[in-house]
């Protein structure tokens, strides 16, 4: 009877043994995810998973419009030759704005990284999250920043080159007869010879040879329009190459104007301390054009943005967790909602945009499950 009761003990002491472990064990093997900041991790485990909240950038791009007049080698000889008075006597500069277009994208904010940790596979709206752009993985073409950038049509503007002033000829040659001695018979005799020289013709003359080509460039079109040449071409092409020699003969004494689209496109990144207050994205003057945010010397191009706090008053209540500590408990995933804002720019009284976006930084980060799968 002892011997039976001794065995009875110590299977129960086995049976409590087992148990205890078995619930270790269970309780060892429990799986945990863990999402925090990543300024919090003191070291990233293998299989962690780190992604990042988005933030709005606004590019702005400007359309300027750059016009340059030049005058003509032979401008003072305009009024006397051609009967021109309203010509260009002096080299000007003036710039004008067409348009400003923007655009928004998000990037990364490297100022909120997450991690996310986990001992087992569990299900999460991570992915749901991306698509709808409320986190963001670490992909680096998303951290690609546009600069200023500058595209232009491109013209040399350094001078009025000229490759041809219009004369027939850019010389005259004078003959003039001299004489030389020459000693014959004991005696000195004089035998001319022709001496030719060359002289390059004067402004005024040039000037006065290349109106006598225009002139006659305009005869041979009245005879061609009016049918009294005596060969009539058979298509447009000679019409054609004479207005291009008249405009270019013209411009030896009218001067050249030169119009110029330049765009440039400026990056802006808001931020909280944005929130009505103005910022500088370039100065502009009519005469130089637009020069950088800190230059001096023009007027500013100012952008405005006063946020409507949609989403101040979005706040996490917390829930007493009133279920078994055995139970699975998942961690939260931060996201990042945008706010409106609405976005203003303008140079003085002018007002070039006046729009609303969407700005994630203004905007408030929340929890979600992690667990929790959208639209289920």
């Amino acid at each position: 009877m002892k011997k039976i009761l001794r065995l009875s003990v110590y299977m129960l002491m086995v049976l409590t043994v087992l148990t205890v472990f078995s619930c270790s064990t269970s309780k060892m093997a429990e799986p945990q995810q863990v999402v925090l900041p990543l300024s919090d991790a003191s070291a990233l485990r293998e299989g962690t998973i780190v992604y990042g909240l988005p933030r709005t950038v606004f590019t702005f791009t400007v359309e300027f419009e750059r016009t340059i007049e030049m005058p003509g080698p032979y401008a003072r000889y305009a009024g006397d030759l051609l009967g021109l008075d309203n010509v260009i006597r002096g080299e000007t500069e003036s710039w004008n704005i067409e348009g400003i277009v923007v655009k928004s994208r998000e990037e990364l904010d490297p100022s909120e990284f997450y991690i996310i940790e986990s001992n087992s596979l569990f299900q999460t709206n991570v992915l749901r999250l991306k698509k709808e752009g409320l986190i963001l993985d670490l992909n680096p073409e998303s951290l690609n920043s546009a600069g200023n950038i500058l595209r232009t049509n491109e013209h040399d503007l350094t001078n009025f080159s000229v490759e041809d002033l219009g004369s027939d000829e850019y010389y005259l040659v004078q003959k003039d007869t001299a004489y030389k001695r020459l000693s014959i018979d004991s005696s000195f005799v004089r035998v001319p010879y022709v001496v030719e020289k060359k002289r390059r013709l004067g402004t005024d003359q040039l000037a006065e040879r290349a109106a006598k080509r225009l002139m006659e460039i305009r005869d041979g079109k009245h005879l061609i329009l009016t049918g009294e040449a005596n060969v009539f071409p058979q298509s447009d092409a000679a019409i054609v190459e004479m207005n291009r020699l008249e405009k270019e003969y013209m411009e030896l004494f009218a001067g050249k104007r030169i119009q110029q689209k330049v765009v440039y496109t400026y990056s802006v990144i808001p931020t909280r301390d944005s929130d009505k207050k103005q910022v500088v994205l370039f100065q502009f003057s009519d005469l130089t054009g637009p020069v950088s945010s800190t230059g001096t010397g023009g007027i500013p191009v100012i952008m405005d943005i006063v946020s409507e706090q949609k989403t101040k008053d979005l706040t996490i209540i917390k829930k007493q967790n009133t279920e078994q500590a055995s139970q699975t408990v998942y961690d939260k995933l931060y996201y990042r909602v945008p706010d409106m804002v609405n976005l203003k720019v303008s140079m003085g009284n002018e007002v070039f945009i006046n729009a609303r976006k969407l700005v994630y930084q203004f905007g408030q980060v929340l929890q979600l499950p992690a667990n929790y799968i959208i639209g289920k």
